[in-house]
């Protein structure tokens, strides 16, 4: 994209620049001071309505997206909500079915005769139900193929995990960390130290040993990251991943695995997901299909009309043996 062009230069320009901000902005007025008529060469007051004018737009862009980032928050919650209770409802049911199991159970004296029937009963009913040797090889091939799954967590109910100091979920989109505080007192904005890396997370109180400060999983994109101190007491950082096609099974390269065979994915529809993703998922079921046909993929039908298009321009050359890899 062109407003990502000159992305490389300007992050090596604010690093250099330990003030932050602050002192960045200065650098770029300082430039259009001495090398441009910005300032000198306008209407008084046209310079400060143009720097303003551009802030609105892009104050509006993150206004838009905090109240969208905000919104999918609430439906997860409430579809996390949702899904405990009916969890809830089903183990009150089993419980409450086994229960009455146990009420409806009575002793009843039988004669020998009817105990022997009894016995031969069961024992066939258990030779019926007894597995096979093949049903015992099933078994053990799929044991065996859950060998990487041993030592795993089982994903938490948002597909992450709930680990001693924080708890995170996922999306294939992103990831939500939850921080508590661990302090008595109520924090502040100013309080809490947040650091964002392509592939590295720091996550802080002054004055306290970091609470996170490790290498993620995987990479994010750090312009879309963002955090949020709610109640004054827990720290929810959201982290979008680049890779938008994959689980993580793990927050940071400290935290313990997590079984992602185990992760329960939302059913979701192509209009929900971002324009990027969606242009790659729908390329991917056309090109699915066409291979089911015996058709040629999008790729494949590019280069195709490609060549088609050159052997128009240039009918003098034979093209008899040309073939498309």
């Amino acid at each position: 994209m062109d407003e990502e062009k000159f992305d490389g230069m300007l992050l090596a320009m604010a690093q250099q620049h330990q003030g932050g901000v602050k002192e960045l902005l200065k650098t770029f007025f300082g430039f259009l001071s001495r090398k441009t008529d910005f300032f000198h060469g306008a209407a008084p007051g046209v310079p400060r309505q143009t720097v303003v004018d551009a802030m609105k737009e892009f104050e509006d862009k993150a206004e838009t997206k905090r109240k969208e980032v905000l919104k999918e928050k609430e439906e997860r919650e409430q579809k996390l909500k949702e899904t405990r209770e009916k969890q809830k409802q089903k183990e009150e049911a089993e419980f409450a079915k086994i229960g009455q199991k146990s009420d409806s159970a009575k002793i009843e004296e039988v004669t020998e005769e009817e105990a022997q029937k009894i016995i031969e009963q069961n024992n066939q009913k258990e030779n019926e139900t007894k597995p096979t040797e093949d049903k015992k090889k099933d078994v053990k091939d799929s044991d065996s193929d859950d060998e990487d799954a041993k030592g795993k967590m089982k994903p938490n109910i948002g597909n992450g995990a709930d680990l001693e100091k924080y708890r995170w979920v996922q999306t294939l989109g992103d990831v939500d960390l939850y921080v508590p505080s661990g302090v008595a007192f109520p924090l502040k904005s100013k309080d809490v130290i947040v650091e964002f890396q392509q592939k590295h997370l720091k996550v802080s109180l002054k004055g306290h040993p970091p609470i996170i400060d490790a290498e993620l999983y995987n990479k994010v994109k750090v312009e879309e990251c963002y955090w949020t101190l709610e109640d004054k007491k827990l720290i929810h950082i959201n982290l979008e991943k680049v890779n938008k096609m994959e689980w993580w099974d793990r927050l940071v390269l400290t935290d313990p695995l997590i079984n992602t065979k185990k992760v329960q994915p939302e059913n979701s529809k192509l209009g929900d997901l971002d324009g990027e993703t969606r242009s790659m998922v729908e390329k991917m079921m056309y090109d699915q299909r066409q291979k089911e046909m015996g058709k040629p993929t999008s790729d494949e039908q590019k280069k195709q009309d490609m060549l088609a298009k050159f052997m128009k321009q240039h009918p003098e050359m034979d093209f008899s043996k040309a073939k498309i890899s």
